[in-house]
């Protein structure tokens, strides 16, 4: 493997694989959601918080590790981040109650926001400006595969090795990553001793922390005066952080604000939250839809989910070979576009009946769409940028990604749970007539008291009696199921179409990017090793 030691394409497989892990992990719990339920004897709080703790530390974390590969070198920090994240999934798959799970999740999501920003930063050290665009094709065909790849692979472990095996085949990948990295990645250092800005680092910390951890938990307390408060106060943090930055800019600040003057990296920030809006507020609901209104199984809902993992990975180092040729703005525009309609086109054809190769054509156009994402979002994001500041660079975007999810998250939640709360209800009330007198009024009373989106098993709506007679009893949760999905169809729509909308606003937002040509890079000092 030594004769690899400083090739270009060994340095992007490595980095790539990394990167899969990384994301794949948040979501392909998603779908193993219901396993660890039932094995951990665990609450849906507490599984959720499983999903949330590894979401919260990487949007707390990735700007500060983007600044420390700056300062202590990315191959470095490449490496911590790979050792810690796959100890910590050793630990996830050994946890035995969901406590200790929690606590695994978060030192894993510490590997991950160690990991993240390094491997964009490697890849601009890495390749010419010439090349970086099919680099950059590759990188975003592994992140885009493993951002809708997750339920389809979570779905296939889940059902035939358990949940404990989603985190368990992290295992040979992490070490396998490990050995490419001492072997095949160079030392890269910046030429001088540099400072880490620890008063930038504690104060975005904390704004990101009381902003993060507000969008997750806000749905779960009906967004009351604490949640509302926790924002104010992750803004007004924000702002002093940017006082603070402000006066650090000739001293090393923790984010450079002249990364901002270029315009095309602004115009990608602001489109790489709407693409992190857009894919949560899709899968999300899509998840729940394919397994608990059409009751497929979690291998089922993954494998209609296929394709459009299936078309992005060879679409996106084409995307990202067209990038390097003609430029991006087009290719970026006319994907974000087709992800979008293929989301749209989803919502027309879905219905509680609806059969699944019915759903096979929208997934395919959703797939074009991912695949002519990423390469040409980050490559015109990163290509003025000055490599010195490259890990800076990658930080802010990836943190911008992670709240953007945020952000979807809890508006998709927001929206399900206020089109579901009362209609629920409603629905049980028309559908009542089809049950004997005597259970009626029991059943609609149990969807009056559900709260949310009713996420639970819809069959604890019905009455609860040990003297119910079998052929009620399957009635009963017959027409509960009925009431769940059409309900739950109905609040899907305006769900999915709110990020969808978000989605063509990053398109439109495309309009601004500078299709001039880009100037010379830097020399920058630079210290090699092996």
């Amino acid at each position: 493997m030594r004769r690899w030691h400083g090739n270009e394409w060994a340095i992007l497989l490595t980095l790539s694989l990394g990167f899969f892990m990384t994301l794949l992990d948040l979501t392909i719990v998603n779908i193993a959601i219901p396993n660890m339920i039932d094995k951990l004897h665990a609450s849906l709080d507490e599984v959720l918080w499983v999903l949330n703790a590894y979401i919260l530390i990487l949007a707390v974390l990735l700007i500060t590790s983007g600044r420390l590969g700056d300062l202590r070198g990315p191959r470095t920090l490449f490496i911590y981040g790979v050792a810690v994240f796959t100890v910590a999934s050793l630990l996830c798959g050994l946890s035995q109650n969901p406590a200790e799970l929690i606590g695994a999740r978060v030192i894993q999501g510490l590997g991950a926001a160690l990991m993240m920003p390094q491997t964009m930063t490697l890849i601009i050290a890495t390749f010419p400006a010439d090349r970086r665009g099919a680099a950059m094709g590759v990188w975003g065909a592994v992140a885009g595969l493993a951002t809708i790849a997750g339920p389809t692979v979570g779905g296939l472990i889940v059902t035939t090795l358990g949940w404990r095996w989603i985190f368990f085949v992290n295992l040979p990948i992490g070490v396998l990553v490990l050995v490419m990295a001492f072997v095949i990645i160079p030392d890269v250092r910046p030429g001088r001793r540099q400072k880490l800005d620890v008063w930038g680092v504690l104060i975005a910390s904390a704004a990101l922390f009381y902003f993060t951890f507000a969008l997750i938990e806000g749905q779960r307390y009906n967004w009351n005066i604490w949640i509302w408060t926790l924002l104010a106060a992750g803004f007004v943090i924000f702002g002093i952080f940017l006082l603070q930055q402000r006066a650090r800019q000739d001293n090393e600040p923790l984010v450079p604000f002249a990364l901002f003057r270029d315009r095309n990296y602004t115009v990608m920030n602001f489109v790489s939250a709407t693409v992190s809006i857009g894919m949560i507020g899709m899968f999300l609901p899509m998840t729940i839809y394919f397994q608990s209104v059409l009751g497929f199984s979690a291998l089922k809902a993954g494998l209609v989910m296929a394709p459009a993992s299936l078309l992005a990975m060879p679409i996106a180092p084409l995307a990202g070979r067209l990038t390097d040729r003609i430029g991006g703005k087009y290719i970026l525009m006319f994907g974000l576009t087709m992800y979008a309609a293929g989301c749209f086109w989803l919502l027309a054809v879905a219905g509680v009946g609806t059969h699944w190769t019915t759903l096979i054509p929208s997934m395919c156009v959703v797939g074009i769409g991912v695949g002519c994402v990423f390469a040409p979002m980050v490559t015109m994001a990163m290509q003025n940028v000055d490599p010195r500041m490259a890990g800076a660079a990658s930080g802010v975007m990836n943190t911008i990604r992670q709240v953007g999810s945020a952000i979807g998250s809890a508006a998709v939640g927001a929206i399900l749970q206020h089109q579901m709360a009362g209609s629920l209800a409603d629905e049980a009330a028309k559908r009542a007539a089809e049950l004997p007198p005597d259970y009626r009024d029991a059943f609609v009373d149990g969807f009056r008291n559900v709260k949310g989106a009713g996420l639970g098993p819809v069959t604890q709506q019905i009455p609860a009696s040990a003297h119910i007679p079998k052929d009620v009893l399957a009635q009963l949760k017959h027409v509960a199921l009925e009431v769940f999905g059409y309900r739950f169809v109905a609040a899907m729509r305006p769900a999915i179409a709110l990020p969808a909308l978000v989605v063509l606003a990053g398109a439109a937002a495309c309009t601004a990017i500078r299709t001039r040509k880009t100037p010379a890079e830097p020399e920058v000092p630079v210290e090699l090793s092996a």
